[in-house]
């Protein structure tokens, strides 16, 4: 082997050394001999080359990539080696007449050449192999150990390779890291060795021949560690390397503008990009060593920020103005957003938005690139929104302290900027400039130079703003006042000239146009759908056509008829039931805002549609199938990032993409905010849009395999913020949104039994997210079939969770264990904010499904809360409880179990926004199907008496419970029971009433009301237990009604029904109660008489007449109270009594009644008595019955009446005439009863009642031809027998006047017939014969009461409030219009038939007066009469009429 061989067989030699050491066992003085042998050898053969490499073949030498090693292990024993070289290079050296060091520096220059061999221009920059690598580190040791010595000079060396060949980065990278040369000292004494760097470390970047991952790792490594070296010499303040930092900080800019000029170029090819990303990766804080200080590298991540902002600052103003909406995040080069990304790593989001400031104020910038960099600020960082807001208000401020232009260029700019990323970024453009301009108290409000410097800056940006902006200012002008209107004119104009030359036509500007400036202009048939929206919604919320509307049919006639009705009537498959849309046209049509041909026009084309469905006419996803494709590679590019356990920058980044994929997809434009956009949630209804369907069940599944993914690698607090920025990108897209929630409730509310648990978890997630997305979330209203109150998203979406059957009760128990263990799980340890991220309306769901379903969560409901320690419900509890929800193998019991009894939830369950209520129990309960509940009979009596008398009973007033209040706790069911039906409606459809446990609540209402019953009577209270019925009654119908307004009465009726349900399901003794007076009990029966008289009156059907349960109830309430007294016979009498003055219609009722009540009540009396004699009272009602049924049945002979009221015999006699239907020989009857009662015109008086009160049911009654004619012809009869008397007159009364001994007619009657009378008057006066008539017209106060009711009837008329009597086989109906032509002519007729003297001055006078409007004539008539004065006894007889 000869030692002149080649350098390649020197590694072999190396290994050959190598594996000899290895063998030596130890270490032996060589003999003399053998030494002198060896100089010999090298003085005949000498190859200082190899011998370098050689001495440096020590298996001690650390690799190349390894870095800077210690000194101890740099410093290898290689004394005997290194000796032998030191002697020969001093031998060398000596002969030649030089140093030793230059000689050295010599033999390792040629080394270093023979190394590195001749390079190729284009290969200036390979890296070296392998072998090259290693035999390249055996030099460096030898040049270290020399260099250790003495014996050679580094700088020296650096001189000699730079003349001898350019030398290679890898060189210089090796040479740096070993410390044999100093970056400093070479800036020093290298001329041109910046230029040579820079065009290395490009060259470096550019290597296309790599493609080993090893290789590609060396790169970085050299790059890094030249890149350390000039961050360090160039931005350390301390390193005392003044005149080499310039230098440094010089060739850091230039690689910067390099890749800034490739991110720029829309040319550059992919190897140029991928030489860009090479040294973009420096910009990483992790890439430096450790000789570099984290301030240092601080200053150059500023200094690098501050230069990129103002590469190249070619644009002007006007160019950013006009080219602003191409240069958006998702639009940016993704070059650049990476590199400003990595340069705000590590600065807070006001450090850097104040470094902008302060750029913007002493350079001139580049603004694409400042503009870019805001919107990587605002994607990348979410918190930016309120410190760039800050930033826009001092940039405002300043601008109109100093009426800078540069500042407001600034300013407007940035908020441009921002509004390009869409709301769930920043706001809109619009809303920040009417936030900044358009109030008195606004930036320029303080002056009229600030006035003036905001319309001339507005004026001069008219020529380049972009034609959203210029609509902007023109439909949200700046606060201007009066008396400077002139100045915005002149502006508007200008703008609107600009427009025009735009070929933006200003009558082509929407209703409601979109200004956000978020992208330029719709179509005006996209913007006129937009209108059509908005009206729609606005009209949902306040039930009426908007001004805006209204206006624009007039002003703006052109676009409302060409676009508006366009976009508005275009053809469709139209709803069963009416939905907002069909009521807003139903609006418009009543105004007359749409033409009759156009109207024509759209239903004949919803019907084309109608039959293009039923033939199966569909639309297609084709033409969207590429950009689906691309929606789910990207939601999958999702999963892989978040799987990696990537930071929220590259989610952030990627979901942007996804919003413009999604911009695409389903292209529409943010709406404009007017508070909380309210969107209607037709929830019988299925979505037809098949791109929205398609693309919302592609985001519903992405989310859900992103949520398992990202919780295999790591819990939701842990998971970064991209869950919350999914949530924000999809209310970004609100028709998409609409469609998402259309979705989800069809998801929850009649597939969840379907799910998988995974696809349970994710949805259950995505609410909890759009829940805490707060105001960004829209309100929704649910529709089906009439439209709810406007709620919040996750409130809606939890009311489509059934809880009525077994499967879905289960359900929804999984869905808000998920839902609440992510909400307790994200909010960690802010607790005092839980109700942003915890939903209350699941959390509370929660709290009815798991004592319902998992009985061992009952025991834990009381009892352990106050000693609670809250430093015990931390954040590894809720990271635990995560765990075991998203365990395959735990059960859903045990899971929810373990959530019941966690700190975390207890904790919450102490917020007063989290508690159940009693109400809200029992409304739950009452919608569970009995006949597929989870629970049986007896599990679920067992749970409600638990629920009803062990929890809710005692639990506090403050905690949802009744505070120990029983008579609170009955109140609370019977509104539940009575909600059932008459609640408030609701969207989610309850079980079929015949499925409900409504007998399950009843029978613990009962067990309540029994226990009541015995507390009150233990405690010897004087008032009923049941008093809180009648309470209860008295709020509810005091909301309800209104005798003006039908539907209120209509709900009235509703509200008593159901009352009256719950009540006879209750023991009769509660209404009524026991009184002390006089130092003996009575009977109170004052509630249950006002309660009839006031309530039960209105809506009795016929009118005067109590149903037969509810007659039967009161009864045997007064008559088992007052067997409880001392005397129970005087105590019914006086009660008994009282019901004649104060309660008649319960007396009537009685009467009416009492062949089906006598057994009942009798019974009841004896029962209770042991047969004792009935009392008085009671007597006269069994007498009058009894003569009832003698005088109809009888013979023809009448017999003595008893000493009964005339009202109640007349409802007797009433009664059995109308069941009998025997009126032929009503004229001799009734002429015998005037004979055998001893008031006979009050009974006949109230007899006339009862039969006006059937003429008039006749009249209100669809089938009531027949009872009309009837009713009439017994009337007529009845009045005849009376004319001689006035008494008849008081029951035409007008409403409110005093009626005598007749009032009580008005007890019974309801207020509606009331205000009928007068129609009754002139049906049944009219009707009469010649002679009956003439008797009527001379009848004394006849006049009066007849002036009266034609005016009543008159205003009955104008108001519509007069029922039309259908006309028929009939004779006897007529037609409204009749009744009041005859009704005139019985007036005239009248007052042409008195004297002057029949009238005193008042009534005159108020006759007069309300004739005056309604009919002149016969003001006019009764005008002639000139009153006289009357005899008291008279005029007191006619003030009574």
């Amino acid at each position: 082997m000869s030692l002149d061989a080649p350098p390649a067989p020197r590694a072999s030699l190396s290994s050959l050394l190598a594996g000899r050491a290895g063998k030596r066992p130890r270490e032996q003085a060589a003999p003399p001999g053998l030494q002198q042998a060896a100089v010999q050898l090298l003085n005949r053969n000498q190859n200082l080359a190899a011998l370098l490499l050689e001495v440096g073949s020590s298996p001690k030498i650390p690799r190349l990539d390894a870095g800077v090693a210690s000194e101890a292990d740099e410093t290898p024993d290689l004394h005997g080696g290194v000796s032998l070289l030191v002697d020969e290079l001093s031998r060398r050296s000596e002969e030649m007449g030089v140093p030793v060091g230059v000689f050295s520096v010599k033999v390792v220059c040629e080394r270093l050449l023979e190394l590195t061999g001749p390079q190729k221009e284009d290969e200036q920059c390979a890296l070296f192999s392998q072998s090259q690598r290693a035999q390249l580190g055996f030099l460096l040791q030898s040049i270290k150990e020399l260099q250790s010595l003495g014996v050679f000079c580094p700088q020296l060396f650096w001189e000699q390779y730079w003349r001898a060949a350019e030398p290679k980065l890898e060189v210089f990278h090796f040479l740096l890291s070993h410390n044999i040369l100093s970056l400093e000292l070479l800036l020093e004494r290298a001329d041109g060795l910046s230029i040579w760097m820079e065009r290395q470390m490009q060259s470096m970047c550019g290597l296309s021949s790599i493609q080993e991952e090893d290789e590609i790792q060396m790169r970085q490594q050299i790059l890094a560690n030249v890149a350390s070296a000039l961050v360090r010499v160039g931005f350390e303040e301390d390193c005392g390397f003044r005149k080499t930092s310039p230098l440094c900080s010089s060739m850091l800019d230039s690689m910067l503008s390099w890749l800034l000029d490739i991110s720029s170029d829309g040319q550059a090819s992919p190897r140029q990009e991928s030489a860009a990303e090479a040294w973009l990766q420096m910009f990483d804080a992790s890439a430096f060593d450790r000789s570099v200080s984290s301030d240092a590298i601080r200053r150059f991540f500023s200094h690098s920020l501050t230069q990129a902002l103002t590469h190249c600052p070619r644009l002007k103003v006007s160019d950013a103005i006009a080219m602003q909406s191409e240069w958006s995040f998702v639009k940016t080069c993704r070059l650049l957003t990476q590199l400003f990304r990595k340069l705000c790593a590590l600065f807070s989001v006001e450090e850097l938005l104040s470094q902008l400031k302060q750029v913007l104020e002493t350079h001139e910038v580049n603004w694409q690139h400042v503009l870019s960099f805001l919107s990587t600020l605002l994607v990348y960082h979410p918190h930016t929104q309120p410190c760039l807001k800050d930033l826009l208000s001092r940039l405002l401020t300043a601008a109109f302290e100093a009426y800078d232009l540069e500042s407001m260029v600034a300013a407007f700019l940035l908020a441009r900027q921002a509004s390009l990323e869409g709301p769930a970024v920043f706001s809109s453009y619009s809303d920040w400039f009417k936030l900044a301009f358009g109030g008195a108290s606004s930036y320029h409000g303080n002056s009229k130079k600030s006035l003036l410097f905001l319309l001339k800056f507005l004026s001069d940006l008219v020529p380049f703003d972009p034609p959203q902006y210029l609509k902007v200012h023109v439909l949200h002008p700046p606060y201007i006042p009066a008396k400077h209107r002139s100045l915005l004119q002149e502006y508007v104009s200008l703008a609107k000239t600009r427009l025009a030359d735009l070929k933006v036509s200003v009558e082509e500007m929407g209703l409601y146009e979109d200004t956000s400036g978020a992208a330029e202009s719709l179509q005006p048939q996209n913007q006129a759908q937009q209108d059509v929206e908005k009206a729609i919604s606005l009209f949902v919320i306040t039930g009426k056509i908007s001004a805006t509307v209204m206006e624009a049919s007039i002003f703006r006639r052109p676009y409302f008829l060409s676009r508006f009705l366009h976009a508005l009537l275009i053809p469709r498959v139209l709803p069963a039931q009416p939905d907002a849309r069909m009521n807003f046209i139903e609006a418009l049509l009543k105004s007359d805002k749409i033409p009759a041909v156009l109207y024509s026009s759209y239903t004949e084309g919803c019907s084309r549609e109608k039959q293009k469905q039923l033939d199966g006419v569909s639309s297609s996803v084709e033409g969207n199938g590429g950009l689906l494709q691309l929606l789910n590679t990207q939601l999958q590019d999702l999963r892989k990032l978040l799987f990696s356990g990537s930071g929220d920058g590259d989610v952030s980044e990627l979901l942007a993409r996804v919003t413009d994929t999604l911009s695409h997809l389903c292209p529409e434009r943010p709406e404009e905010a007017v508070g909380q956009t309210v969107i209607q949630l037709h929830v019988d209804r299925e979505q037809t849009n098949e791109v929205h369907s398609s693309v919302s069940n592609a985001l519903l599944r992405g989310f859900c395999q992103c949520l398992l993914d990202s919780s295999t690698v790591n819990p939701p607090t842990r998971q970064g913020e991209w869950a919350i920025q999914f949530a924000k990108l999809l209310l970004g897209h609100r028709k998409l949104f609409t469609t998402l929630l259309h979705r989800l409730w069809d998801l929850l509310r009649n597939q969840g039994e379907h799910l998988s648990s995974a696809h349970i978890l994710g949805l259950a997630v995505l609410i909890v997210q759009l829940h805490m997305a707060g105001t960004l979330s829209p309100l929704v209203q649910l529709v089906s079939p009439l439209p709810s109150r406007p709620v919040g998203v996750s409130e809606a979406l939890g009311a489509a969770l059934p809880c009525s059957s077994n499967a879905n009760l289960t359900f929804s128990l999984g869905f808000c264990v998920a839902a609440v263990n992510y909400g307790l799980c994200v909010s960690g340890s802010q607790r005092q904010d839980c109700e942003r991220y915890v939903p209350n309306g699941l959390f509370k769901k929660l709290l009815y499904l798991v004592p319902r379903l998992v009985p061992e969560a009952r025991n834990a409901c009381h009892g352990d809360l106050g000693g609670l320690d809250p430093s015990a419900s931390g954040s590894d509890e809720v990271q635990r409880l995560w765990r075991r929800v998203t365990d395959a193998s735990m059960t859903l019991n045990s899971s929810a179990l373990e959530l019941w009894r966690s700190g975390p939830f207890r904790l919450l369950h102490r917020q007063p926004l989290y508690q159940l209520t009693f109400s809200e129990w029992l409304a739950n309960e009452l919608r569970v199907q009995r006949s597929q509940d989870a629970l049986c009979d007896l599990e679920r009596q067992e749970y409600q008496q638990w629920a009803c008398q062990q929890h809710y009973l005692p639990t506090p007033l403050d905690e949802g419970g009744c505070g120990g209040d029983l008579r609170l706790a009955c109140t609370l069911i019977v509104n539940a029971v009575m909600d059932l039906t008459t609640g408030p409606q609701t969207a989610v459809q309850s079980p079929p009433r015949t499925d409900t446990c409504l007998p399950d609540i009843l029978a613990r209402l009962q067990e309540l009301v029994y226990e009541l019953q015995e507390t009150r009577h233990f405690q010897g209270e004087g008032h009923s237990a049941g008093q809180f019925l009648f309470d209860l009654v008295v709020e509810r119908c005091t909301v309800t009604s209104d005798p003006e307004d039908m539907s209120s009465e209509l709900r009235l009726q509703e509200t008593l029904h159901d009352w009256n349900r719950v009540m006879l399901s209750l023991s009769p003794g509660l209404l009524v109660t026991v009184r002390s007076e006089g130092g003996r009990k009575v009977v109170d029966c004052r509630s249950l008489f006002k309660h009839i008289s006031q309530y039960q009156r209105r809506v009795c059907c016929p009118v005067g007449l109590l149903p037969y349960q509810l007659t039967a109830h009161f009864l045997k309430a007064i008559v088992s109270v007052s067997v409880s007294c001392e005397r129970p016979t005087a105590a019914l009498n006086r009660a008994l009594a009282d019901l004649r003055r104060h309660c008649p219609l319960l007396l009537v009722s009685a009467g009416r009644w009492w062949l089906r009540l006598s057994p009942v009540i009798l019974s009841q009396w004896n029962r209770l008595t042991g047969g004792q004699l009935l009392p008085e009272e009671l007597q006269l009602i069994v007498d009058s019955s009894s003569w009832t049924c003698r005088t109809v049945g009888g013979e023809g002979k009448v017999a003595v009446a008893p000493p009964a009221h005339p009202l109640l015999l007349a409802a007797c006699l009433h009664q059995f005439w109308g069941a009998s239907g025997c009126r032929l020989r009503l004229r001799t009857s009734l002429e015998q009863l005037r004979h055998l009662h001893k008031d006979p015109r009050a009974l006949l008086v109230f007899l006339l009642y009862f039969s006006v009160m059937d003429l008039l049911s006749g009249y209100l009654n669809p089938q009531g031809a027949e009872s009309v004619s009837r009713a009439m012809q017994w009337s007529a009869v009845l009045l005849s027998m009376q004319l001689e008397s006035p008494d008849w007159l008081q029951l035409f009364c007008t409403p409110g006047t005093e009626q005598g001994q007749y009032q009580s007619v008005s007890m019974v009657t309801t207020d509606e017939s009331r205000r009928l009378m007068c129609l009754a008057f002139y049906c049944l006066v009219p009707s009469l014969d010649e002679t009956d008539l003439s008797k009527a017209l001379s009848t004394p106060g006849f006049l009066y009461t007849a002036v009266g009711s034609y005016c009543e009837l008159l205003r009955l008329f104008l108001n519509g409030e007069t029922p039309y009597p259908r006309t028929g086989s009939c004779p006897q109906q007529v037609n409204i219009s009749q009744i009041l032509d005859r009704a005139q002519q019985v007036v005239l007729r009248s007052v042409s038939l008195r004297t002057d003297h029949c009238l005193t001055q008042r009534q005159r006078s108020q006759l007069v007066a309300l004739c005056g409007e309604l009919d002149p004539q016969v003001a006019a008539a009764l005008s002639q009469l000139s009153p006289l004065d009357l005899d008291s006894d008279f005029s007191h007889a006619l003030d009574c009429v």
